[in-house]
């Protein structure tokens, strides 16, 4: 017990170190892209005293070394500080500058993290067991007409960019079959059912990209076990082929099988980008693109760190899921 708690603080603190080490390198990405949002919201005519009253007053004026402290040091409180826009139009107006006058970039965040949150969980809650039973089913059936079947669809779907499958799926579904809105007019204070409706089709689309993946590692992962000593022990007391993978064969191929669903889920959070702007869903990549084009530093920094760290919590939770699914991954001497 004590050796895996050791493990689990272990890759905690690892996973902390990697989130220090991505938040520098965050900032340093962000900071060096070329453009001023000063010079940006001015304008072609913009003088430079105008400019410099502009910086001053986000604080661009100061060392980039103590604004990334500035950053962190706010970031650990649960502050990400002041959108650039906001405090723009907010000063335009006349309004207090101050956090309490405007949205934070924590407060802009929140609605859009969650929206993307119940799209990505709409998209788990059907990927996930269909992948694991088709996975499961080509293992049982291997090289069988339904096996090749499910690798060649499977494959055209990993091989499919995923702006194309949303656009066939957008055909099918939303323009020669009226069934779903090919434009997601989510809102949080919507009923669970219209979030749904609003939600499915980019759900689809992401499901289309994800379940594949994790249909072949099932399917290679059981595969590998079936050729095991107690596999074909089990088959000579004449168990049946399905009580053999489902007893047998699937509990020790829980690993792999954790680690390449985590990663997907963390793609699911991570990389929605396309998708939402392709169904124009109000979610956290809908808020990320919008704030490139503004230039609006604050939250593109925040969103990437909020990526980076649900790509590494997702990991570190597979990674301590297999080590406990895996006695030898406890014990590896």
């Amino acid at each position: 017990m004590n050796s895996v708690l050791g493990i689990i603080l272990q890759r905690l603190g690892l996973g902390l170190l990697t989130l220090l080490v991505v938040s520098i390198l965050i900032f340093a990405s962000v900071n060096a892209l070329p453009g001023d949002f000063a010079e940006a919201i001015l304008g072609q005519g913009a003088t430079p005293e105008a400019v410099a009253a502009i910086r001053e007053d986000l604080g661009l004026n100061k060392h980039p070394v103590v604004r990334y402290f500035d950053w962190l040091g706010g970031v650990v409180t649960g502050d990400f500080g002041t959108s650039f826009a906001q405090a723009n139009m907010a000063s335009f107006a006349g309004a207090d500058t101050g956090k309490g006058g405007i949205e934070s970039v924590a407060d802009q965040m929140a609605p859009r993290f969650k929206a993307t949150l119940f799209l990505a969980g709409t998209a788990a809650v059907i990927a996930i067991p269909l992948s694991l039973t088709l996975g499961i089913l080509a293992a049982l059936y291997r090289n069988s007409a339904y096996d090749r079947f499910i690798n060649v669809t499977t494959l055209s779907a990993i091989s499919s960019p995923e702006f194309f499958l949303a656009y066939i799926l957008i055909l099918f579904l939303a323009y020669l079959n009226p069934i779903l809105p090919s434009l997601s007019n989510y809102s949080v204070d919507l009923p669970f059912n219209e979030k749904l409706y609003y939600t499915l089709l980019p759900a689809l689309t992401l499901t289309l990209a994800v379940t594949a993946q994790m249909m072949r590692m099932t399917r290679a992962a059981i595969i590998n076990l079936l050729a095991s000593p107690y596999i074909e022990m089990a088959r000579l007391k004449g168990v049946s082929p399905l009580r053999v993978i489902l007893v047998h064969a699937l509990p020790n191929a829980l690993a792999p099988i954790i680690n390449v669903i985590a990663l997907n889920l963390a793609y699911l959070i991570t990389g929605v980008v396309v998708i939402e702007v392709v169904f124009v869903y109000p979610g956290i990549g809908q808020l990320f693109v919008d704030s490139v084009k503004n230039r609006d530093i604050p939250i593109v920094q925040a969103c990437c760190l909020l990526f980076a760290a649900v790509y590494i919590l997702l990991n570190l939770t597979a990674d301590i899921m297999s080590i406990l699914s895996n006695p030898r991954l406890r014990h590896p001497k």
